[in-house]
């Protein structure tokens, strides 16, 4: 089997060269605390969340897990609603490859689809690895999503009518959400959008090979990233399922799916396996391929064509699960 990887896109690598001081490859865990005094966390400051106008927002304060600190979540609703229905609401994970961020990154992305369908968006901050391993994370983002679903009325939102969506961790770490709290009989979400995704902590696909050294996230940095999350117990044998999705046996009973990745990407590959492998019904999937797409090309390339149809796919995928 080769581990020659095709070309990138012409006009993502193009963008890829213009960014490649700003994201290192082959990071470690030396560079973390660095990377979360770089320039695109302090740009987060920059951005308008109210959309122009669109959005009313706030930063709240909600209940952590049970004697953890609580759990800071960026509401963000409609200014002028159509309706005075309650909305449908987006429970965004930020990414960050489980070590940076906070609930402002990626948060673009969800409010350009809730200002299409009319929608509030509901962003979580959770602990950072390797401070705060594994359970922290995912227990803060279920935290969040308690509060949410408790006191969606609060925010002109309806319980019964909540999608959950991340990127990179956050892509990973909805999954595990969608998880733990089917497994916890929690709030019970109608769809999960997974963007590019951090799924599997054992990092040995082909395509995990093939990507060493290249595009944006690389098989270095995403051993950082999961070593960071789980220590010693990456790649072996017990990990939860609640930390790295692919782990899980038993899919029943989750909510539809979309996916996005570039190229063969290494955890949407083997994802695709154990839900066939499940033998059971898992409920309706829809996946795209970024062809020659980099790890969170739509992101970081924005205006190229094979971004721009990712986007109206997301678009499309959510007024779907809406039934508009």
């Amino acid at each position: 089997m080769t581990l020659t990887p095709p070309p990138f896109d012409p006009e993502l690598a193009a963008a890829l060269e213009t960014i490649k001081d700003l994201v290192p490859r082959g990071l470690t865990m030396d560079d973390i605390p660095a990377m979360r005094q770089g320039p695109g966390i302090a740009l987060l400051a920059q951005l308008d969340l109210t959309m122009d106008g669109f959005f009313e927002v706030e930063d709240r304060l909600v209940p952590g897990p049970a004697g953890e600190p609580e759990v800071s979540l960026l509401i963000c609703r409609p200014a002028a609603p159509t309706t005075a229905a309650p909305l449908p609401v987006i429970y965004h994970v930020h990414g960050g490859g489980m070590i940076v961020g906070n609930n402002r990154v990626g948060v673009d992305a969800p409010l350009a689809w809730a200002r299409e369908v009319g929608a509030v968006v509901v962003s979580v901050e959770y602990r950072l690895a390797p401070e705060h391993p594994h359970p922290a994370p995912v227990e803060d983002v279920y935290a969040g999503l308690l509060w949410t679903a408790a006191h969606a009325d609060e925010i002109g939102g309806d319980a019964e009518r909540i999608v959950l969506a991340g990127a990179s961790a956050g892509g990973g770490l909805t999954a595990a959400l969608a998880l733990l709290t089917r497994d916890r009989k929690g709030p019970r979400p109608i769809g999960q959008m997974l963007l590019c995704p951090m799924l599997d902590d054992r990092n040995d696909t082909p395509s995990a090979h093939q990507m060493a050294g290249r595009g944006v996230w690389d098989r270095t940095a995403n051993e950082t990233g999961w070593t960071a999350l789980l220590g010693e117990r990456r790649g072996g044998a017990g990990v939860s399922e609640y930390a790295a999705p692919t782990r899980a046996e038993d899919l029943s009973g989750l909510p539809p799916a979309f996916w996005t990745w570039g190229r063969r990407r290494r955890s949407g590959t083997r994802s695709s396996r154990t839900r066939r492998g499940c033998g059971r019904r898992v409920g309706s999937r829809s996946c795209m391929c970024g062809p020659g797409g980099f790890h969170g090309f739509d992101g970081f390339a924005p205006q190229a064509a094979v971004s721009r149809e990712c986007r109206e796919a997301h678009v499309r995928w959510v007024r779907r699960l809406l039934g508009e």
